[in-house]
Protein backbone atom coordinates (compact mmCIF):
# COMPACT_ATOMS: atom_id res chain seq x y z
CA UNK A 1 0.00 0.00 0.00
CA UNK A 2 1.34 3.39 -1.01
CA UNK A 3 1.40 6.19 1.56
CA UNK A 4 1.96 9.67 0.13
CA UNK A 5 3.21 12.29 2.60
CA UNK A 6 3.48 16.07 2.27
CA UNK A 7 6.07 18.27 4.03
CA UNK A 8 5.46 21.36 6.18
CA UNK A 9 7.19 24.66 6.81
CA UNK A 10 10.99 24.55 6.74
CA UNK A 11 11.37 22.53 3.52
CA UNK A 12 11.46 25.60 1.25
CA UNK A 13 14.42 26.47 -0.98
CA UNK A 14 15.13 29.04 -3.70
CA UNK A 15 14.33 27.57 -7.11
CA UNK A 16 11.55 25.32 -5.78
CA UNK A 17 9.02 24.35 -8.45
CA UNK A 18 11.02 25.88 -11.34
CA UNK A 19 11.74 22.52 -12.96
CA UNK A 20 8.04 21.58 -12.73
CA UNK A 21 7.08 24.86 -14.39
CA UNK A 22 9.58 24.40 -17.22
CA UNK A 23 8.59 20.80 -17.95
CA UNK A 24 4.82 20.77 -17.61
CA UNK A 25 2.00 22.77 -19.21
CA UNK A 26 -0.30 21.77 -16.30
CA UNK A 27 2.25 23.20 -13.82
CA UNK A 28 2.47 26.46 -15.85
CA UNK A 29 -1.31 26.81 -15.73
CA UNK A 30 -1.54 26.14 -11.97
CA UNK A 31 1.32 28.51 -11.11
CA UNK A 32 -0.25 31.38 -13.07
CA UNK A 33 -3.61 30.58 -11.44
CA UNK A 34 -1.87 30.78 -8.02
CA UNK A 35 -0.47 34.25 -8.83
CA UNK A 36 -4.01 35.45 -9.63
CA UNK A 37 -5.53 33.90 -6.48
CA UNK A 38 -2.84 35.34 -4.17
CA UNK A 39 -2.57 38.71 -5.89
CA UNK A 40 1.25 38.69 -6.01
CA UNK A 41 3.95 36.93 -8.03
CA UNK A 42 4.70 33.96 -5.77
CA UNK A 43 6.24 32.15 -8.73
CA UNK A 44 9.02 34.74 -8.97
CA UNK A 45 9.79 34.43 -5.23
CA UNK A 46 9.80 30.61 -5.42
CA UNK A 47 12.05 30.50 -8.47
CA UNK A 48 14.41 33.42 -7.74
CA UNK A 49 13.77 34.69 -4.20
CA UNK A 50 16.34 34.87 -1.43
CA UNK A 51 16.16 32.62 1.65
CA UNK A 52 14.98 35.66 3.61
CA UNK A 53 12.05 36.27 1.25
CA UNK A 54 11.11 32.60 1.28
CA UNK A 55 11.21 32.51 5.10
CA UNK A 56 8.26 34.90 5.50
CA UNK A 57 5.31 32.83 6.72
CA UNK A 58 2.96 34.43 4.17
CA UNK A 59 5.30 33.21 1.39
CA UNK A 60 6.61 29.94 2.87
CA UNK A 61 3.26 28.28 3.46
CA UNK A 62 1.70 28.87 0.02
CA UNK A 63 5.07 28.13 -1.67
CA UNK A 64 5.41 24.68 -0.09
CA UNK A 65 1.71 23.97 -0.68
CA UNK A 66 2.09 24.89 -4.38
CA UNK A 67 5.23 22.81 -4.88
CA UNK A 68 3.54 19.76 -3.31
CA UNK A 69 0.08 19.99 -4.90
CA UNK A 70 1.35 20.88 -8.39
CA UNK A 71 3.84 18.00 -8.25
CA UNK A 72 1.04 15.59 -7.19
CA UNK A 73 -1.11 16.83 -10.11
CA UNK A 74 1.77 16.40 -12.56
CA UNK A 75 2.17 12.77 -11.50
CA UNK A 76 -1.10 12.17 -13.37
CA UNK A 77 -2.31 8.56 -13.55
CA UNK A 78 0.73 7.28 -11.64
CA UNK A 79 -0.57 9.07 -8.51
CA UNK A 80 -2.63 6.33 -6.87
CA UNK A 81 -2.55 6.88 -3.10
CA UNK A 82 -3.93 4.30 -0.66
CA UNK A 83 -3.44 6.79 2.17
CA UNK A 84 -2.11 10.36 2.61
CA UNK A 85 -0.83 12.54 5.45
CA UNK A 86 0.87 15.92 5.75
CA UNK A 87 3.02 17.47 8.46
CA UNK A 88 1.27 20.61 9.79
CA UNK A 89 0.87 22.84 6.69
CA UNK A 90 1.40 19.65 4.62
CA UNK A 91 -2.03 18.41 5.72
CA UNK A 92 -3.61 21.00 3.38
CA UNK A 93 -1.50 19.68 0.47
CA UNK A 94 -2.60 16.13 1.36
CA UNK A 95 -6.26 17.20 1.33
CA UNK A 96 -5.96 18.66 -2.16
CA UNK A 97 -4.07 15.58 -3.36
CA UNK A 98 -6.80 13.20 -2.11
CA UNK A 99 -9.54 15.45 -3.57
CA UNK A 100 -11.08 16.57 -0.25
CA UNK A 101 -10.37 20.18 -1.28
CA UNK A 102 -10.00 21.67 -4.74
CA UNK A 103 -6.76 23.50 -5.62
CA UNK A 104 -8.18 27.02 -5.41
CA UNK A 105 -9.90 26.51 -2.03
CA UNK A 106 -6.81 24.80 -0.63
CA UNK A 107 -4.55 27.68 -1.66
CA UNK A 108 -6.93 30.32 -0.28
CA UNK A 109 -7.10 28.51 3.08
CA UNK A 110 -3.32 28.11 3.25
CA UNK A 111 -2.82 31.82 2.57
CA UNK A 112 -5.43 32.80 5.18
CA UNK A 113 -3.76 30.40 7.62
CA UNK A 114 -0.35 31.99 6.99
CA UNK A 115 -1.65 35.54 7.52
CA UNK A 116 -3.62 34.56 10.65
CA UNK A 117 -0.56 32.81 12.14
CA UNK A 118 1.63 35.82 11.34
CA UNK A 119 -0.85 38.07 13.17
CA UNK A 120 -1.00 35.74 16.20
CA UNK A 121 2.84 35.69 16.34
CA UNK A 122 2.92 39.48 16.48
CA UNK A 123 0.47 39.57 19.42
CA UNK A 124 2.81 37.87 21.87
CA UNK A 125 6.54 37.06 21.59
CA UNK A 126 6.75 33.29 21.46
CA UNK A 127 8.96 30.52 20.13
CA UNK A 128 9.58 26.78 19.70
CA UNK A 129 12.45 24.45 20.66
CA UNK A 130 13.51 21.00 19.51
CA UNK A 131 14.14 18.51 22.31
CA UNK A 132 16.31 15.55 21.36
CA UNK A 133 16.96 12.30 23.16
CA UNK A 134 14.20 12.23 25.79
CA UNK A 135 11.05 10.13 26.16
CA UNK A 136 7.90 12.02 25.12
CA UNK A 137 6.31 11.44 28.54
CA UNK A 138 9.24 13.14 30.35
CA UNK A 139 9.00 16.18 28.05
CA UNK A 140 5.24 16.41 28.63
CA UNK A 141 5.63 16.11 32.40
CA UNK A 142 8.29 18.84 32.63
CA UNK A 143 6.28 21.21 30.41
CA UNK A 144 3.20 20.70 32.61
CA UNK A 145 5.19 21.72 35.69
CA UNK A 146 6.27 25.09 34.26
CA UNK A 147 4.46 28.30 35.09
CA UNK A 148 3.49 29.80 31.73
CA UNK A 149 2.49 28.52 28.30
CA UNK A 150 4.70 25.69 27.04
CA UNK A 151 3.39 22.51 25.43
CA UNK A 152 4.48 19.56 23.30
CA UNK A 153 3.79 20.76 19.73
CA UNK A 154 5.36 18.37 17.18
CA UNK A 155 5.89 14.67 17.89
CA UNK A 156 8.31 14.28 14.97
CA UNK A 157 9.83 10.86 15.61
CA UNK A 158 10.99 8.80 18.60
CA UNK A 159 13.43 10.97 20.58
CA UNK A 160 12.54 14.20 18.76
CA UNK A 161 9.79 16.39 20.15
CA UNK A 162 9.29 20.12 19.51
CA UNK A 163 7.88 22.28 22.31
CA UNK A 164 6.07 25.57 21.81
CA UNK A 165 5.01 28.53 23.94
CA UNK A 166 5.94 31.90 25.39
CA UNK A 167 9.67 32.74 25.28
CA UNK A 168 10.33 32.64 29.08
CA UNK A 169 8.42 29.36 29.53
CA UNK A 170 10.18 27.67 26.58
CA UNK A 171 13.60 28.84 27.83
CA UNK A 172 12.87 27.53 31.33
CA UNK A 173 11.66 24.22 29.88
CA UNK A 174 14.87 23.91 27.83
CA UNK A 175 16.97 24.28 31.01
CA UNK A 176 14.93 21.72 32.93
CA UNK A 177 14.85 19.27 30.02
CA UNK A 178 18.64 19.50 29.65
CA UNK A 179 18.96 18.78 33.40
CA UNK A 180 16.64 15.79 32.89
CA UNK A 181 19.02 14.34 30.30
CA UNK A 182 18.01 15.77 26.90
CA UNK A 183 20.88 15.45 24.41
CA UNK A 184 19.92 18.85 22.99
CA UNK A 185 17.35 21.55 23.67
CA UNK A 186 17.58 23.86 20.73
CA UNK A 187 15.58 27.08 20.22
CA UNK A 188 14.25 27.16 16.65
CA UNK A 189 14.36 30.19 14.32
CA UNK A 190 10.57 30.44 13.95
CA UNK A 191 8.18 33.37 14.11
CA UNK A 192 6.09 32.07 16.99
CA UNK A 193 4.51 29.30 19.03
CA UNK A 194 2.82 27.18 16.37
CA UNK A 195 0.55 24.34 17.55
CA UNK A 196 0.10 25.85 21.01
CA UNK A 197 -2.72 27.71 22.83
CA UNK A 198 -1.06 30.98 21.72
CA UNK A 199 -2.38 30.27 18.20
CA UNK A 200 -5.98 30.57 19.44
CA UNK A 201 -6.60 33.94 17.66
CA UNK A 202 -5.40 32.36 14.39
CA UNK A 203 -7.57 29.27 14.96
CA UNK A 204 -10.67 31.44 15.46
CA UNK A 205 -9.90 33.43 12.31
CA UNK A 206 -9.26 30.33 10.21
CA UNK A 207 -12.24 28.39 11.61
CA UNK A 208 -14.83 30.52 9.80
CA UNK A 209 -12.93 30.20 6.49
CA UNK A 210 -12.63 26.40 6.86
CA UNK A 211 -16.28 26.04 7.88
CA UNK A 212 -17.47 27.97 4.82
CA UNK A 213 -15.35 25.87 2.40
CA UNK A 214 -16.69 22.78 0.60
CA UNK A 215 -15.06 19.54 1.79
CA UNK A 216 -15.62 16.53 -0.51
CA UNK A 217 -15.42 12.82 0.25
CA UNK A 218 -11.76 11.95 -0.45
CA UNK A 219 -10.44 9.23 -2.78
CA UNK A 220 -8.47 7.71 0.12
CA UNK A 221 -8.14 8.26 3.90
CA UNK A 222 -6.09 11.11 5.34
CA UNK A 223 -4.19 10.54 8.59
CA UNK A 224 -4.74 13.83 10.37
CA UNK A 225 -2.26 15.56 12.69
CA UNK A 226 -4.78 15.97 15.51
CA UNK A 227 -5.80 12.30 15.79
CA UNK A 228 -3.09 10.35 13.89
CA UNK A 229 -5.93 8.16 12.60
CA UNK A 230 -7.34 7.51 9.14
CA UNK A 231 -10.28 9.81 8.39
CA UNK A 232 -12.60 9.73 5.37
CA UNK A 233 -15.65 11.66 6.61
CA UNK A 234 -15.49 15.25 5.22
CA UNK A 235 -17.20 16.78 8.30
CA UNK A 236 -14.69 15.09 10.63
CA UNK A 237 -11.78 16.17 8.38
CA UNK A 238 -13.05 19.76 8.56
CA UNK A 239 -13.33 19.71 12.38
CA UNK A 240 -9.84 18.27 12.80
CA UNK A 241 -8.38 20.88 10.46
CA UNK A 242 -9.83 23.68 12.62
CA UNK A 243 -8.28 22.12 15.74
CA UNK A 244 -4.89 21.67 14.06
CA UNK A 245 -3.49 25.16 14.77
CA UNK A 246 -3.64 24.87 18.56
CA UNK A 247 -3.19 21.07 18.87
CA UNK A 248 0.04 19.09 18.60
CA UNK A 249 1.19 17.43 15.35
CA UNK A 250 1.15 13.72 16.15
CA UNK A 251 3.58 12.70 13.42
CA UNK A 252 5.29 9.83 15.28
CA UNK A 253 1.85 8.36 15.98
CA UNK A 254 0.78 8.95 12.35
CA UNK A 255 3.78 7.06 10.95
CA UNK A 256 3.21 4.14 13.31
CA UNK A 257 -0.50 4.04 12.45
CA UNK A 258 0.11 4.11 8.69
CA UNK A 259 2.55 1.22 9.00
CA UNK A 260 0.12 -0.69 11.27
CA UNK A 261 -2.65 -0.12 8.71
CA UNK A 262 -0.60 -1.76 5.95
CA UNK A 263 1.60 0.93 4.35
CA UNK A 264 4.39 -0.81 2.46
CA UNK A 265 6.16 2.25 1.03
CA UNK A 266 6.15 6.01 1.60
CA UNK A 267 6.51 8.61 -1.14
CA UNK A 268 7.24 12.22 -0.17
CA UNK A 269 5.60 14.82 -2.42
CA UNK A 270 7.14 18.29 -2.26
CA UNK A 271 10.42 19.98 -1.38
CA UNK A 272 13.07 18.20 0.70
CA UNK A 273 13.33 14.76 2.28
CA UNK A 274 12.53 15.55 5.92
CA UNK A 275 9.57 13.17 6.23
CA UNK A 276 11.48 10.26 4.68
CA UNK A 277 14.15 10.80 7.33
CA UNK A 278 11.51 10.66 10.08
CA UNK A 279 10.08 7.38 8.71
CA UNK A 280 13.61 5.94 8.72
CA UNK A 281 13.84 6.81 12.44
CA UNK A 282 10.77 4.63 13.04
CA UNK A 283 11.97 1.75 10.80
CA UNK A 284 15.34 2.00 9.05
CA UNK A 285 14.38 -0.63 6.45
CA UNK A 286 11.10 1.05 5.44
CA UNK A 287 11.05 1.87 1.67
CA UNK A 288 11.00 5.67 1.20
CA UNK A 289 11.36 7.81 -1.94
CA UNK A 290 10.63 11.25 -3.39
CA UNK A 291 7.92 11.79 -6.02
CA UNK A 292 9.36 12.65 -9.41
CA UNK A 293 7.86 13.37 -12.82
Amino acid sequence: MKAYVFPGQGAQFSGMGKELYENSSIAKELFSQANQILGFDIMKIMFEGSDEELKQTKVTQPAIFLHSTILATCLGDSFKPDMVAGHSLGEFSALVANKTLNFEDGLKLVYQRALAMQKACEKEPSTMAAILGLEDSIVEEICEGINGVVVAANYNCPGQLVISGSIPAVEEACLKLTEAGAKRALLLPVGGAFHSPLMEPAREELASAIESTLFNTPICPVYQNVTANAVINPIEIQKNLVLQLTAPVKWTQTMNQMIADGATEVIEVGPGKVLQGLFKKVDRSFPCSSAEI
